[in-house]
């Protein structure tokens, strides 16, 4: 997928970003801070180092600033609710920064913070891919937990296995 369009775009990554918020209902709040193995990411780690990392690290990239990505835990937000509004804050003020590129913008250089230079529309699909990649955390993380989640796009496997010839 190349990115010409940044409205396209943005309409495009606010129904990505939907999909993700609307796993975070499922998410019981007393196991907001719950991980499956000492060391590694909580629910509420992946869902601030989604926002932390949009915000600080995409966000300042592509206006050609360093990462300010700084981590995710507790300190940025802590509990369900404040998590989850944390997360919302953190890509209102992506989106706005973001709105403001331009077709010419998408086809200039950032660098990454591994100092790789990478096209800007480039460097926004890797934003994509990288939230849905944690997203897939979140489902495996709730699997973990016995929790029933909502299918992707309406249909479980076992739903479209029953309605296929």
């Amino acid at each position: 997928m190349q990115i010409n369009n940044i409205e396209s775009f943005l309409g495009y990554y606010s129904k990505i970003k939907n999909r993700t918020q609307r796993l975070f209902e499922y998410i019981p709040h007393d196991k907001i801070e719950w991980t499956y193995q000492r060391g590694k990411f909580t629910i509420g780690d992946i869902i601030r180092h989604l926002a932390n990392i949009e915000r600080y690290m995409y966000a300042e990239t592509v206006q050609f600033k360093p990462s300010r990505y700084n981590g995710c835990g507790v300190e940025y937000a802590k509990g369900s609710k404040e998590v989850k509004a944390y997360y919302e804050q953190m890509n209102e003020e992506s989106m706005k920064i973001f709105a403001q590129l331009s077709a010419e913008d998408l086809q200039k250089k950032c660098k990454t913070p591994g100092g790789i230079e990478i096209t800007i529309w480039k460097w926004l699909r890797a934003m994509v891919e990288h939230e849905v990649h944690h997203r897939g955390q979140l489902y495996l993380y709730l699997g973990m937990l016995h929790v029933k989640t909502p299918p992707i796009f309406g249909l479980t496997s076992e739903e479209v296995i029953s309605n296929s010839d």
